[in-house]
């Protein structure tokens, strides 16, 4: 079965034979690529199969899930089609990987946490949780979109206090959506910009850790 997306795979080094592994998918931000993200996550590969999407709009120097039309307003031909070609991903990784379909995770960062946060709402309990540093939600995935329950959801919001690129309101806005959803959050705010400081990986990382072993 051909990937529906470009990805690279980080995984652990001795693989168990029968055993099913948790699986983590990365999704970048604005002109970046699959490889750019892997050090947000670094070490994780221990315990996750990590999947590393290529978005499929080239966008120097690298690629893109969607464009915009005006601030904060993705085009919507564009964001429709990485939401379809993201959820065929899950599904073809579900299928040719050794991966546990109860321990699925999500983590984006910018516009890939604006990707994210939709999945985790179209996809509902299919994902186990996600992370989504210095995103938002989509007016018209709120309105438009077929969203599903996430009660129970694990949810890790960070944002930027001083992001000059996605204000912090944004991201507030978010956790307080997911926590009138019933999903459980945990909200992290930096005094940073738009970016992911060494504090804010060491919280998504221990918080992945422990929704992992607490939940299994």
């Amino acid at each position: 079965m051909n990937a529906p997306m470009i990805y690279e795979l980080r995984k652990p080094k001795r693989i168990i034979p029968n055993k099913k592994y948790p699986a983590l998918f990365l999704i970048h931000g604005k002109g970046s690529n699959e490889q750019n993200i892997f050090d947000v996550v670094e070490g994780l590969e221990k315990e996750f199969f990590i999947f590393s999407i290529r978005g499929h709009i080239p966008q120097p120097p690298g690629y893109s899930f969607f464009t915009f039309k005006v601030y904060g307003q993705p085009d919507r031909d564009g964001f429709d089609e990485g939401v379809e070609r993201i959820t065929s991903f899950i599904d073809y990784a579900v299928k040719e990987y050794p991966v546990d379909r109860s321990h699925l995770y999500l983590l984006g960062f910018s516009q890939g946490a604006v990707m994210s946060m939709t999945l985790a709402l179209t996809l509902g309990h299919k994902i186990r949780g996600i992370v989504a540093l210095s995103g938002y939600i989509p007016q018209f995935v709120l309105e438009e979109y077929d969203i599903k329950p996430v009660d129970g959801q694990s949810v890790f919001i960070s944002h930027g206090e001083k992001d000059p690129v996605l204000p912090y309101q944004w991201g507030v806005a978010a956790q307080e959506y997911f926590n009138e959803m019933k999903a459980s959050v945990s909200f992290h705010s930096y005094q940073e910009g738009h970016t992911v400081s060494a504090k804010n990986q060491e919280d998504l990382t221990n918080w992945l850790m422990n929704d992992l072993k607490g939940k299994g």
